[in-house]
C-alpha cells in the first residue's frame, strides 16, 4: 500500500523517502498504458544485435543494436519517431497489436532501455539475455522488432535525485522546504537600509505588485547574511505573470547574478525565453553582444528549434558548433587572424611560400591553375576576411562577457571596418595603389592589437566548449529535468532558481533543480487553482504524488506575493472565475475596461462577451481512444466558426479563436469537421484569422480572443466527470481576451452539484444564459446533426428542437421511430422529418386528403391520413387524436399522432391493426377527431 505523501517531514531522508513508491507506481501506470496502445506504437525491424564489450551476465545484458530504416510504411509514427537516450522498448518476434502478442510462448518479450544512441547505433541494456543473438550474426533470417513504449528519462532522473549523494541532501535550500517555520526579513539588511540600486524597470509599466515582487526577490538575493529563502510568487490568469518574470530576469541579468530558469515543459520553458530575448533586444551593444550570457538548453528535435530562429542565438547545441568553428586551429579566429596579418604585412613574402609549394607539390588544394601576385592577394584577402567576420560575428554573439570584453569587440567592429575599406578598394583599383597602401597600414596596427589582446582557446572537444558557455553564463534556461544535466557535467555555482509554472510541477521532480550547488534563493512563480501536474496513476494521484511544492508550502500557510490586476479579460469574462476561485481579489486593469477592449465578431446578445449557450439535445457518447465526445457539440462549435470566418471575410476585423474541450475525442471531432467542413477557415491564419483547437490542458497558460468552450457532457443524471475539477474549470474559463462562449447541457450542469452549477446560475442572474435551439441557424444546425447521427430518440419527442413550439402538439409511436433507424438513406429520414414540421405546423395536402384511408370501405372510420413522402415510394401514417389539457378535465384539444412511416403497400396492415384501436373511440371522439381545424 502506498502511503500518502505528507506535507511535513521530519528529515530529508523521510522526505526523499516519501515520493519513491508512489514514483515507482506512476511509471508502472505510464507503462501499462503504453501497452494498451501496443497497434500504435513506433516499431522498427532490428538490422543487427551484438554484445557489447561491457557485458557481464547476469547483472548487465548490454548490447548494440541497429535498426532497419523504414521502408514503404503506412505506419506514420514511425517517420516522426527516432530512437533516443531514456527510451524504453520491447522486443519481440512479432509487430504486436495487443499486450498478448508480447507473451508468445515462442519468445516472451524482453524490455530493453536505450542508454545511448550513435548515428544508427544503439546502447540498449536488456532485462534478459537477448538468445537469438548468435543466429542472427550468423546471418541467418530471424525477425526481431524494437517496439517504443515509453521514455523514462525524467522518471530516471527523479529517481536520481530522490537518492542523493549525501553532500547534496542536506543542502539549507531544502531544509527550508521542509521546515514549516515562516521566513522573517533579515534585521541586518533592514538596519542597514540597503541603498544599492537596482536597475530601473519603471519605464515597463509594471503595476505596483508587480514591482513590489521584483524588488523583493532582489532585496533578497542582495542579503549575505540568510541563505536558503524559497519566495512564492502567485500569478493568477492574465496577471502579466509572464512580463513579470521576464522583468525579473531582466534585472538579474544586468546584475550578473548567475540565475537558472526552470519550468515543467519545453514550451513553458522557450516562453519565458523568448519573453527574455525580446526584452533584451535592442538594449545590447552591436545588436547582439551580450546574448551570450543567456543560454537555452534541452534536446533540439523536442524543442523544435528549427521552427524558432529567434532563440538559436542562444541555444548551446547552435553555440557549441558556431564556437567550434570559431575555435579551429585551421580557419578560427587565431589562424584567421594571424594569416591576415601575414598577408597585408608581406603579401609578396606570402606570395612566394605559395610558388614554392606549388613547385614542391606540398599543397595539392593549391594546384589549380597559378596565380599571379594580385590574384594571389585578392583570394586570399577575400577568403581571411570571410572566416574573420564570421568569426567577429559569432564571437560578439556567443561568447560570454567574462571572456570577451565590450573594448575588444569594439575593436574588432573597427577591424572589420576597416578591412571593408580595403576589400573595396581592392575591387576597384590594381595592387600596388597608394590608397591601398595606406589603409593596410591604417589597419595592421589594429589587428595586431587584437592579436595581443584576444585569443581564443584552441579546444579540442565540444564538451569543453559546453562547459565553458554554461561557467560563464548568467541566464540559464531549461526543463526542471533537463537541469539534471549540469550535475553531471563541471559547472560554476548557481546563485538563484527561478521556476515557472511551478504549481504544475511535482514536488519530487523540483528536488533535481534544488540540488544544483550554490544555490542561496529560489523563486517558485505559479498559480496552485490552475491545473497541476497530471498523474495517470489513480494510486498515485490519491497519494498527492501530482502536488507541487508551490501548493504544499500555500497549505502550510506559506506568504504568496500576489499579482492582483488582470490585463487579459473582459470584465464579463473574468467576473466569475474572479469571485469563484480568487475571492474577489483580482482588480480588472483599465484597459479591459475600456470601450476598446469591447469586440462585436458576430451580432447577436448570444455572441457578446461572455454567455452560456445551452446546448439541450447534446448527447455524449464514446469516440476517440474511448474519450468522450458530443456530435451536436461539435456541429454546433464548427458552426460559429463558420460564422466568424464569414464574418471576417466581410469586415476584415482580425481575430483569433480558440475552441477548448477537456476531452481528447471531442477536440479530435472538432478538429476533423473543421477540415472537411471549414477548411477555409484553418488555412486563413496568415491572413488575420486563426483558429487553435486544444484540450484544457493544452491550453494552460494560452489566450485568444475568442473562445469557445464545449463541455460534452450531457446526461440526465448531472454526471460531469473530471469537469468537475476546480483547476480544469479555472483554465478553461480564463483564455478568452474579448468574449468566451460556453456550450453545455443546462440541466446536466444543474444537477452536478459542482462548480458548472454556479456557473450556469451566475449566467442566468446575469442575463447571459441563451438557448441554441432558439437561435434559428443553431436550431437548423442542430437538428441536421441529429438527423445524421439517427438521434431519433430525441428528435421524434414532443420537446425536440423541431416540434416543441409548433402549431400543433406532436406524438410519435414507437413503430415510427423502429422503422425511421431501419431506414438507410439520410436524404428520406430528411424529407420524412420535413412533411411532419408542414404537418405540426397545420399544413394539409388537400389532394391527398381526399384519399383518407378506409373513406371507401369503412376502415378506421376516416380517421387515417397518409402523407407521401419524397417520390412516393414511402407513406407517413398519422391521425388526429384528442388530449385533455392539463388542469381542465372539461376542455380537449385535436393532436397529431405519427403511427408510422413505410411503403405504401404496407399501409393496408397498418389500418387493419389501427382499426382495432379506434372502434373503441365514441362516435362523438370519432367526430371530434374528424373536425377540421389547421391551427392546432
Amino acid at each position: 500500500q502506498i502511503k500518502k505523501i505528507p506535507t511535513t517531514f521530519t528529515s530529508t531522508a523521510h522526505y526523499y523517502s516519501s515520493f519513491v513508491a508512489p514514483l515507482v507506481e506512476e511509471t508502472h501506470a505510464d507503462l501499462l498504458s503504453a501497452m494498451s496502445r501496443l497497434s500504435r506504437a513506433p516499431s522498427y525491424q532490428l538490422h543487427s544485435i551484438e554484445s557489447e564489450t561491457n557485458y557481464r551476465a547476469p547483472t548487465d545484458f548490454s548490447y548494440k543494436i541497429v535498426l532497419q530504416k523504414p521502408g514503404n510504411s503506412n505506419q506514420t509514427d514511425v517517420v516522426t519517431y527516432k530512437p533516443q537516450a531514456g527510451d524504453l522498448a520491447a522486443l519481440t518476434d512479432v509487430k504486436p497489436t495487443c499486450i498478448s502478442d508480447l507473451n508468445r510462448p515462442k519468445m516472451p518479450y524482453i524490455l530493453a532501455y536505450v542508454q545511448s544512441v550513435d548515428g544508427g547505433k544503439l546502447s540498449v541494456r536488456s532485462s534478459k539475455p537477448i538468445m537469438i543473438e548468435q543466429d542472427m550474426q550468423r546471418n541467418k533470417h530471424i525477425d526481431l522488432f524494437f517496439v517504443y513504449l515509453i521514455n523514462l528519462t525524467t522518471n530516471v532522473r527523479i529517481w536520481n535525485a530522490l537518492h542523493p549523494n549525501p553532500i547534496l541532501a542536506d543542502l539549507p535550500i531544502i531544509n527550508k522546504v521542509i521546515q514549516t517555520n515562516e521566513e522573517k526579513e533579515c534585521a541586518v539588511c533592514l538596519s542597514e537600509n540597503d541603498s544599492v540600486m537596482i536597475p530601473s524597470i519603471k519605464s515597463y509599466n509594471l503595476n505596483d505588485s508587480q514591482e513590489a515582487a521584483i524588488t523583493s526577490c532582489i532585496k533578497t538575493w542582495r542579503c549575505n547574511h540568510q541563505n536558503g529563502h524559497v519566495k512564492l510568487i502567485w500569478g493568477p490568469p492574465g496577471t502579466g505573470k509572464t512580463k513579470t518574470v521576464g522583468l525579473l530576469l531582466l534585472v538579474l541579468l544586468r546584475m550578473k547574478c548567475r540565475t537558472i530558469t526552470c519550468a515543467p515543459t519545453l514550451i513553458a520553458v522557450m516562453e519565458l525565453a523568448s519573453r527574455v530575448m525580446r526584452l533584451v533586444s535592442g538594449t545590447l551593444e552591436y545588436e547582439t553582444y551580450g546574448l551570450g550570457d543567456i543560454v537555452l538548453f534541452g534536446s533540439s528535435e523536442r524543442m523544435g528549434m528549427d521552427d524558432h530562429e529567434n532563440l538559436l542565438h542562444v541555444f548551446l547545441d547552435y553555440r557549441v558548433e558556431m564556437l567550434n568553428k570559431c575555435f579551429s586551429p585551421s580557419t578560427g579566429w587565431n589562424a584567421s587572424l594571424s594569416s591576415m596579418i601575414d598577408l597585408l604585412e608581406d603579401p609578396r613574402g606570402q606570395y612566394g611560400r605559395y610558388v614554392t609549394h606549388r613547385e614542391l607539390g606540398i599543397n595539392q588544394d593549391e594546384m589549380d591553375d597559378p596565380l599571379s601576385l594580385e590574384g594571389f592577394i585578392k583570394k586570399r584577402f577575400f577568403q581571411y576576411n570571410e572566416q574573420l567576420k564570421f568569426c567577429v560575428v559569432n564571437l560578439c554573439t556567443h561568447l560570454p562577457t567574462a571572456r570577451i570584453s565590450l573594448q575588444v569587440v569594439t575593436d574588432m567592429m573597427v577591424a572589420l571596418y576597416l578591412l571593408r575599406s580595403i576589400e573595396t578598394l581592392l575591387n576597384r583599383y590594381d595592387y600596388g595603389d597608394e590608397r591601398l597602401s595606406t589603409a593596410t597600414k591604417t589597419c595592421l596596427p589594429v589587428l595586431e592589437s587584437l592579436a595581443r589582446s584576444f585569443r581564443v582557446p584552441e579546444y579540442i572537444h565540444k564538451l569543453m566548449i559546453k562547459n565553458l558557455c554554461l561557467d560563464n553564463a548568467y541566464l540559464l534556461f531549461c526543463t526542471a529535468s533537463s537541469s539534471s544535466k549540469l550535475h553531471t557535467e563541471r559547472t560554476q555555482e548557481l546563485d538563484l532558481l527561478v521556476i515557472d509554472e511551478a504549481a504544475q510541477l511535482k514536488e519530487c521532480e523540483s528536488t533535481i533543480p534544488f540540488q544544483l550547488p550554490g544555490l542561496r534563493q529560489v523563486v517558485l512563480v505559479g498559480d496552485e487553482r490552475q491545473l497541476p501536474a497530471m498523474i495517470r496513476s489513480k494510486i498515485s494521484g490519491e497519494a498527492e504524488f501530482g502536488r507541487s511544492m508551490f501548493e504544499r508550502l500555500v497549505l502550510l500557510g506559506k506568504k504568496k506575493h500576489l499579482f492582483n490586476v488582470q490585463y487579459r479579460m473582459h470584465p464579463a469574462i473574468s467576473s466569475f472565475p474572479n469571485k469563484e476561485f480568487y475571492d474577489g481579489l483580482i482588480m480588472d486593469a483599465p484597459m479591459v475596461k475600456h470601450r476598446s477592449h469591447e469586440k462585436d465578431f458576430l451580432h447577436g446578445n448570444m455572441y457578446g462577451a461572455y454567455s452560456f449557450i445551452n446546448i439541450a439535445y447534446g448527447k455524449e457518447q464514446v469516440g476517440h481512444l474511448l474519450s468522450k465526445m458530443n456530435m451536436v457539440e461539435v456541429a454546433v462549435v464548427c458552426s460559429i466558426v463558420g460564422i466568424l470566418f464569414k464574418e471576417f471575410n466581410a469586415t476584415k476585423q482580425r481575430v483569433s479563436i480558440g475552441v477548448i474541450s477537456p476531452y481528447a475525442a471531442q477536440v479530435h471531432a472538432i478538429e476533423e469537421k473543421l477540415k472537411q467542413t471549414y477548411s477555409g477557415c484553418c488555412s486563413a491564419s496568415d491572413s488575420g484569422f486563426s483558429v487553435r483547437v486544444r484540450s484544457v490542458d493544452g491550453f494552460q497558460g494560452g489566450e485568444e480572443d475568442v473562445l469557445i468552450i464545449s463541455t460534452v457532457r450531457s446526461n440526465l443524471n448531472g454526471s460531469v466527470g473530471f469537469l468537475s475539477n476546480r483547476q480544469r474549470a479555472n483554465v478553461a474559463l480564463t483564455r478568452g481576451r474579448h468574449c468566451l462562449w460556453i456550450l453545455g447541457n443546462e440541466t446536466t450542469f444543474i444537477k452536478s452539484n459542482s462548480v458548472w452549477t454556479k456557473l450556469v446560475l451566475d449566467a442566468k442572474a446575469r442575463g447571459c444564459f441563451f438557448n441554441a435551439h432558439e437561435d434559428k441557424h443553431l436550431n437548423e444546425v442542430i437538428t441536421t446533426t441529429l438527423i445524421d447521427l439517427q438521434q431519433f430518440d430525441i428528435l421524434l419527442t414532443m420537446d425536440s428542437p423541431l416540434f416543441k413550439h409548433a402549431k400543433w402538439k406532436i406524438c410519435f409511436s414507437k413503430d415510427l421511430k423502429k422503422s425511421m433507424s431501419n431506414i438507410k438513406n439520410k436524404e428520406v429520414h430528411k424529407q420524412t422529418i420535413k412533411v411532419m414540421e408542414k404537418l405540426a405546423s397545420g399544413w394539409r395536402d388537400d389532394e391527398k386528403k381526399k384519399k383518407i384511408v378506409g373513406d371507401d370501405d369503412g376502415c378506421c372510420f376516416g380517421l387515417l391520413q397518409v402523407s407521401l413522402i419524397g417520390d412516393g415510394e414511402l407513406s407517413l401514417v398519422w391521425s388526429v387524436e384528442l388530449e385533455m389539457v392539463k388542469g381542465n378535465s372539461e376542455w380537449v384539444i385535436q393532436v397529431l399522432k405519427v403511427w408510422d412511416v413505410l411503403p405504401l403497400l404496407d399501409v393496408a396492415k397498418v389500418a387493419q391493426k389501427l382499426h382495432i384501436l379506434f372502434a373503441e373511440y365514441t362516435v362523438e371522439k370519432i367526430s371530434r377527431c374528424r373536425y377540421e381545424c389547421r391551427e392546432g
